[in-house]
Protein backbone atom coordinates (compact mmCIF):
# COMPACT_ATOMS: atom_id res chain seq x y z
CA UNK A 1 0.00 0.00 0.00
CA UNK A 2 2.90 2.15 0.88
CA UNK A 3 4.08 2.06 -3.15
CA UNK A 4 1.02 2.45 -4.33
CA UNK A 5 0.33 5.65 -2.25
CA UNK A 6 3.67 6.83 -3.90
CA UNK A 7 1.99 6.34 -7.25
CA UNK A 8 -1.14 8.05 -6.08
CA UNK A 9 0.47 11.26 -4.41
CA UNK A 10 2.64 11.34 -7.75
CA UNK A 11 -0.48 11.58 -10.71
CA UNK A 12 -2.96 13.26 -7.99
CA UNK A 13 -3.17 16.67 -6.83
CA UNK A 14 -3.94 14.99 -3.74
CA UNK A 15 -0.84 16.61 -1.95
CA UNK A 16 -1.27 19.94 -3.31
CA UNK A 17 -4.52 20.23 -2.13
CA UNK A 18 -3.84 19.18 1.32
CA UNK A 19 -0.41 21.56 1.24
CA UNK A 20 -2.49 24.61 0.19
CA UNK A 21 -4.69 24.04 3.02
CA UNK A 22 -1.80 23.40 5.14
CA UNK A 23 -0.50 26.94 4.37
CA UNK A 24 -3.91 28.79 5.04
CA UNK A 25 -3.71 27.14 8.51
CA UNK A 26 -0.25 28.74 9.36
CA UNK A 27 -1.13 31.50 8.17
CA UNK A 28 -3.99 31.83 10.43
CA UNK A 29 -1.44 30.75 13.08
CA UNK A 30 1.58 32.83 12.16
CA UNK A 31 -1.06 36.26 12.66
CA UNK A 32 -1.21 34.98 16.37
CA UNK A 33 2.83 34.65 17.00
CA UNK A 34 5.83 36.41 17.04
CA UNK A 35 7.58 36.49 14.09
CA UNK A 36 10.55 34.83 15.92
CA UNK A 37 8.59 32.55 18.03
CA UNK A 38 9.53 28.46 17.93
CA UNK A 39 6.54 26.50 17.31
CA UNK A 40 5.76 23.37 17.61
CA UNK A 41 3.88 20.89 15.31
CA UNK A 42 2.71 16.52 15.65
CA UNK A 43 2.02 14.97 12.49
CA UNK A 44 0.45 11.88 12.80
CA UNK A 45 0.43 9.27 10.18
CA UNK A 46 2.49 11.24 7.20
CA UNK A 47 5.91 11.17 8.17
CA UNK A 48 7.55 11.34 4.55
CA UNK A 49 5.11 12.92 2.55
CA UNK A 50 5.38 16.14 0.65
CA UNK A 51 3.68 17.91 3.62
CA UNK A 52 6.83 17.36 5.99
CA UNK A 53 8.77 20.20 3.92
CA UNK A 54 6.21 23.03 4.69
CA UNK A 55 6.10 21.77 8.05
CA UNK A 56 10.21 21.32 8.65
CA UNK A 57 10.40 25.13 7.49
CA UNK A 58 7.21 26.05 9.64
CA UNK A 59 7.54 24.73 13.03
CA UNK A 60 11.33 25.73 14.11
CA UNK A 61 10.95 24.63 17.60
CA UNK A 62 10.12 20.67 17.00
CA UNK A 63 8.74 18.72 14.51
CA UNK A 64 6.90 15.38 15.66
CA UNK A 65 6.40 12.56 13.25
CA UNK A 66 4.57 9.54 14.51
CA UNK A 67 4.36 6.76 12.20
CA UNK A 68 3.30 3.25 12.13
CA UNK A 69 5.91 2.23 9.39
CA UNK A 70 9.34 2.28 10.29
CA UNK A 71 10.79 2.09 6.59
CA UNK A 72 8.63 5.52 6.21
CA UNK A 73 10.67 6.52 9.30
CA UNK A 74 13.88 5.54 7.82
CA UNK A 75 13.65 8.02 5.06
CA UNK A 76 12.83 10.49 7.41
CA UNK A 77 15.82 9.82 9.76
CA UNK A 78 18.42 9.58 6.40
CA UNK A 79 16.82 13.70 5.62
CA UNK A 80 17.68 14.57 8.95
CA UNK A 81 21.06 13.57 9.25
CA UNK A 82 21.85 14.36 5.75
CA UNK A 83 20.25 18.37 6.03
CA UNK A 84 21.05 18.80 9.48
CA UNK A 85 17.22 19.21 10.55
CA UNK A 86 18.20 18.30 14.13
CA UNK A 87 14.59 19.99 15.28
CA UNK A 88 12.81 16.81 13.17
CA UNK A 89 12.54 13.82 15.35
CA UNK A 90 10.45 10.42 14.82
CA UNK A 91 8.16 8.23 16.59
CA UNK A 92 7.34 4.67 15.61
CA UNK A 93 4.38 3.49 16.84
CA UNK A 94 0.48 3.65 16.64
CA UNK A 95 -0.99 7.07 17.12
CA UNK A 96 -4.26 4.59 18.08
CA UNK A 97 -2.59 3.32 21.27
CA UNK A 98 -0.57 6.06 21.77
CA UNK A 99 -3.17 8.76 22.85
CA UNK A 100 -6.34 7.20 22.49
CA UNK A 101 -7.25 8.77 25.78
CA UNK A 102 -5.96 11.63 28.43
CA UNK A 103 -3.61 9.45 30.28
CA UNK A 104 -1.87 8.17 27.60
CA UNK A 105 -1.31 11.35 25.48
CA UNK A 106 -0.25 13.22 28.74
CA UNK A 107 1.98 11.04 28.96
CA UNK A 108 3.36 10.37 25.59
CA UNK A 109 3.52 14.88 25.33
CA UNK A 110 6.02 14.15 28.78
CA UNK A 111 7.82 11.14 26.92
CA UNK A 112 8.05 11.55 23.35
CA UNK A 113 7.86 15.40 23.09
CA UNK A 114 10.16 16.61 25.18
CA UNK A 115 6.97 18.44 27.45
CA UNK A 116 6.22 20.27 24.77
CA UNK A 117 2.90 20.90 23.40
CA UNK A 118 2.40 21.16 19.58
CA UNK A 119 0.63 24.64 18.29
CA UNK A 120 -0.66 22.39 14.76
CA UNK A 121 -1.72 18.73 15.14
CA UNK A 122 -1.87 17.17 11.89
CA UNK A 123 -4.03 13.67 10.97
CA UNK A 124 -3.72 13.87 6.63
CA UNK A 125 -5.50 10.75 5.62
CA UNK A 126 -4.61 9.12 8.90
CA UNK A 127 -7.76 8.84 10.84
CA UNK A 128 -8.15 5.62 7.84
CA UNK A 129 -6.59 3.66 10.76
CA UNK A 130 -8.78 5.19 13.74
CA UNK A 131 -12.67 3.81 13.87
CA UNK A 132 -14.60 6.32 14.03
CA UNK A 133 -16.31 5.80 17.34
CA UNK A 134 -12.90 6.67 18.65
CA UNK A 135 -12.38 10.04 16.73
CA UNK A 136 -13.98 11.96 19.71
CA UNK A 137 -11.76 10.63 22.23
CA UNK A 138 -8.64 11.54 20.03
CA UNK A 139 -9.66 15.00 19.60
CA UNK A 140 -10.55 15.30 23.20
CA UNK A 141 -7.40 13.63 24.53
CA UNK A 142 -5.30 16.00 21.65
CA UNK A 143 -6.85 18.81 22.75
CA UNK A 144 -6.43 18.75 26.44
CA UNK A 145 -3.26 17.20 26.64
CA UNK A 146 -0.80 17.95 23.76
CA UNK A 147 -3.03 21.07 21.91
CA UNK A 148 -1.16 24.30 22.94
CA UNK A 149 -3.48 26.81 24.17
CA UNK A 150 -3.91 28.48 20.87
CA UNK A 151 -3.41 26.42 18.26
CA UNK A 152 -5.14 24.22 15.37
CA UNK A 153 -5.95 20.81 14.19
CA UNK A 154 -5.86 19.63 10.47
CA UNK A 155 -7.75 16.55 9.61
CA UNK A 156 -8.13 15.46 5.73
CA UNK A 157 -10.01 12.27 4.76
CA UNK A 158 -11.69 11.19 1.26
CA UNK A 159 -15.78 12.03 1.59
CA UNK A 160 -17.67 8.67 2.41
CA UNK A 161 -20.26 9.18 -0.22
CA UNK A 162 -21.06 11.52 -3.14
CA UNK A 163 -23.74 12.13 -5.68
CA UNK A 164 -21.39 11.78 -7.97
CA UNK A 165 -20.19 8.82 -10.27
CA UNK A 166 -17.01 8.45 -11.23
CA UNK A 167 -15.09 9.11 -8.03
CA UNK A 168 -13.23 6.80 -5.54
CA UNK A 169 -16.57 7.28 -3.25
CA UNK A 170 -18.43 5.62 -5.64
CA UNK A 171 -15.44 3.00 -6.57
CA UNK A 172 -15.23 1.86 -3.34
CA UNK A 173 -18.72 1.92 -2.91
CA UNK A 174 -19.45 -0.08 -6.30
CA UNK A 175 -16.90 -3.10 -5.53
CA UNK A 176 -15.58 -3.45 -1.83
CA UNK A 177 -19.75 -2.88 -1.20
CA UNK A 178 -20.56 -5.19 -3.53
CA UNK A 179 -18.10 -7.68 -3.57
CA UNK A 180 -17.35 -7.41 -0.10
CA UNK A 181 -20.18 -6.14 1.87
CA UNK A 182 -18.38 -2.76 3.16
CA UNK A 183 -19.40 0.37 3.51
CA UNK A 184 -17.16 3.63 4.36
CA UNK A 185 -18.53 5.15 7.21
CA UNK A 186 -15.89 7.56 8.15
CA UNK A 187 -17.27 10.48 7.66
CA UNK A 188 -15.15 13.66 9.01
CA UNK A 189 -17.68 16.54 7.77
CA UNK A 190 -20.44 14.51 10.06
CA UNK A 191 -17.90 14.62 12.41
CA UNK A 192 -16.60 18.49 12.07
CA UNK A 193 -20.31 19.72 12.37
CA UNK A 194 -20.88 17.26 15.42
CA UNK A 195 -17.87 18.73 16.91
CA UNK A 196 -19.37 22.58 16.37
CA UNK A 197 -22.78 21.59 17.92
CA UNK A 198 -21.11 20.05 20.97
CA UNK A 199 -19.51 21.44 23.86
CA UNK A 200 -16.85 18.78 23.88
CA UNK A 201 -13.97 20.65 22.87
CA UNK A 202 -14.25 24.22 25.03
CA UNK A 203 -13.22 27.51 23.15
CA UNK A 204 -12.85 25.15 19.69
CA UNK A 205 -13.75 27.49 16.22
CA UNK A 206 -14.56 24.75 13.73
CA UNK A 207 -13.75 24.88 9.79
CA UNK A 208 -15.30 22.62 7.13
CA UNK A 209 -14.13 22.76 3.29
CA UNK A 210 -14.63 19.89 0.35
CA UNK A 211 -12.15 19.88 -2.26
CA UNK A 212 -11.63 17.33 -5.22
CA UNK A 213 -8.56 16.02 -6.82
CA UNK A 214 -8.25 14.53 -9.62
CA UNK A 215 -5.77 10.94 -10.33
CA UNK A 216 -4.97 9.61 -14.01
CA UNK A 217 -1.76 7.85 -14.93
CA UNK A 218 -1.01 7.29 -18.96
CA UNK A 219 0.52 3.81 -17.78
CA UNK A 220 -2.41 1.50 -16.95
CA UNK A 221 -0.99 -0.95 -14.26
CA UNK A 222 -0.17 2.56 -12.64
CA UNK A 223 -3.37 4.21 -13.10
CA UNK A 224 -4.74 0.31 -11.57
CA UNK A 225 -2.28 1.12 -8.76
CA UNK A 226 -4.29 3.68 -7.34
CA UNK A 227 -7.35 2.13 -8.06
CA UNK A 228 -6.24 -0.85 -5.92
CA UNK A 229 -5.17 1.54 -2.55
CA UNK A 230 -8.98 2.95 -2.92
CA UNK A 231 -10.12 -0.84 -2.69
CA UNK A 232 -7.81 -1.80 -0.17
CA UNK A 233 -6.45 -4.48 -2.21
CA UNK A 234 -5.03 -6.86 -0.89
CA UNK A 235 -3.75 -5.79 2.61
CA UNK A 236 -7.60 -5.20 3.66
CA UNK A 237 -10.13 -6.92 0.55
CA UNK A 238 -8.96 -10.36 -1.07
CA UNK A 239 -11.00 -10.07 -4.34
CA UNK A 240 -10.98 -12.88 -6.42
CA UNK A 241 -9.10 -13.34 -9.64
CA UNK A 242 -12.22 -12.94 -11.15
CA UNK A 243 -13.09 -9.72 -9.29
CA UNK A 244 -10.37 -8.48 -9.84
CA UNK A 245 -10.73 -8.70 -14.22
CA UNK A 246 -13.97 -7.00 -13.87
CA UNK A 247 -12.82 -4.04 -11.86
CA UNK A 248 -9.87 -3.48 -14.08
CA UNK A 249 -12.03 -4.35 -17.28
CA UNK A 250 -14.19 -1.45 -15.75
CA UNK A 251 -11.49 1.14 -14.84
CA UNK A 252 -10.28 0.30 -18.31
CA UNK A 253 -12.93 1.49 -20.50
CA UNK A 254 -14.84 4.13 -18.25
CA UNK A 255 -11.54 6.22 -17.46
CA UNK A 256 -8.51 5.51 -18.66
CA UNK A 257 -9.48 4.36 -22.58
CA UNK A 258 -11.04 7.92 -22.61
CA UNK A 259 -7.79 9.52 -20.34
CA UNK A 260 -10.75 10.52 -17.64
CA UNK A 261 -9.25 10.64 -14.49
CA UNK A 262 -10.65 9.87 -11.42
CA UNK A 263 -12.23 11.94 -8.90
CA UNK A 264 -11.58 12.20 -5.35
CA UNK A 265 -13.65 14.49 -2.82
CA UNK A 266 -11.91 14.76 -0.08
CA UNK A 267 -13.21 16.59 3.69
CA UNK A 268 -11.05 19.26 5.25
CA UNK A 269 -11.43 19.89 9.32
CA UNK A 270 -9.48 22.67 11.26
CA UNK A 271 -10.20 23.00 14.99
CA UNK A 272 -8.61 26.00 15.88
CA UNK A 273 -8.71 27.09 19.70
CA UNK A 274 -7.40 30.62 21.24
CA UNK A 275 -7.37 31.91 17.85
CA UNK A 276 -8.45 35.68 17.85
CA UNK A 277 -8.37 35.91 13.84
CA UNK A 278 -11.01 34.23 11.70
CA UNK A 279 -9.67 30.93 10.44
CA UNK A 280 -8.54 30.07 7.28
CA UNK A 281 -9.43 26.75 5.48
Amino acid sequence: MSEEDKIWSRYSNDKVDIGEALARVIRTLSKEFPLNGDWTALSLGSSNEPQFRILETAFRGGLYLVDIEEKALETVRERIKRQRTGHVKTICGDYNKLLRDRARAANFRARRMDGRKAHLITLHHSLYYAPETAWSGLFHALSAEVLAPRGAIHAVLMAPRTKETHTTSWLYERFAGTYCGCQNRQDLYAFGKKLAAGRCLPRARICLKKSRVAFFAADFERFMAGVWMILLYPNVHRYTLKQREEIAECMYTMFWKKKRPLIQVQDHLVMYRGIRFKGLL
